[in-house]
């Protein structure tokens, strides 16, 4: 079974294409709490909580799970991988540097971290039309129509949600970085080779320290399973292939 994650500011409609790509049957794509989905009204949506409804997402499967994450899906991965090895085949996360010491966060977190800042952005970007916030995501690599739906689907819970989120992860790479010794299911870290918002070599740092595999992408940046979900598929198909 494989089980994709997806990230911030997205809905597990991000998975589609490259879901449909693969061609296989036994995938599922979940939807974290709070975006494009409801928030339950006693849900923190810290990190913390988000991983442990993922751990229990998995658990309901009751069998070893390929899971793939994307930006903080891939932190959710990284951190299953970490504390709940046994529910695991395999890890898939393109967010890998969020498990090293010397982390730093990209600007736009540190806008969101920042109370009152954060909430002004969101303000801001709610007030535009889906057209103007989707202008944001088209520079970056993701294909028009898909920039439309994902800025479409921000909504005020999506906004609180992701506030929550990133305050509760100002020291994340301290607090996640002694459980890689843990993560011993085959990993697969991957690097976008224009992500602005991760810095490579604190991925590279992690797989390293928990013997991940490395796959590079050449030419694509952050949003690669939209940029490009057929060559997204292939890398993973590989990876799986090669799993004993």
């Amino acid at each position: 079974m494989i089980v994709f994650v997806h990230g911030v500011p997205e809905t597990a409609a991000l998975w589609d294409d490259v879901r449909a790509a693969l061609g296989r049957r036994d995938s599922i794509a979940v939807g974290l709490p709070g975006f494009g989905c409801p928030r339950p009204a006693d849900f923190a949506a810290t990190k913390e909580a988000y991983v442990d409804w993922l751990i229990g997402e998995l658990e309901k499967l009751g069998e070893p799970i390929d899971l793939v994450g994307h930006d903080w899906g891939g932190g959710f991965a990284l951190r299953t991988a970490c504390v709940r090895p046994d529910l695991l085949r395999s890890w898939v996360c393109d967010a890998a540097g969020l498990g090293d010491l010397q982390f730093e966060w990209h600007e736009f977190a540190k806008v969101w971290q920042t109370p009152e800042a954060g909430e002004q952005f969101f303000t801001m970007q709610l007030a535009l039309p889906v057209e103007e916030r989707a202008l944001a995501f088209e520079p970056l690599g993701v294909p028009q129509a898909r920039a439309r739906e994902m800025a479409a689907r921000i909504d005020q819970t999506m906004a609180d949600c992701i506030l929550a989120l990133y305050r509760s992860a100002t020291e994340i790479g301290t607090e996640w970085a002694s459980g890689l010794r843990n993560a011993t299911k085959p990993g697969l870290v991957v690097v976008p080779e224009n992500d602005p918002f991760l810095i490579a070599d604190t991925a590279l740092r992690t797989a390293q320290n928990c013997g991940a595999r490395v796959e590079r992408l050449d030419g694509l940046g952050h949003w690669w399973p939209l940029q490009a979900p057929q060559r997204g598929a292939e890398m993973l198909s590989r990876f799986w292939a090669s799993l004993p």
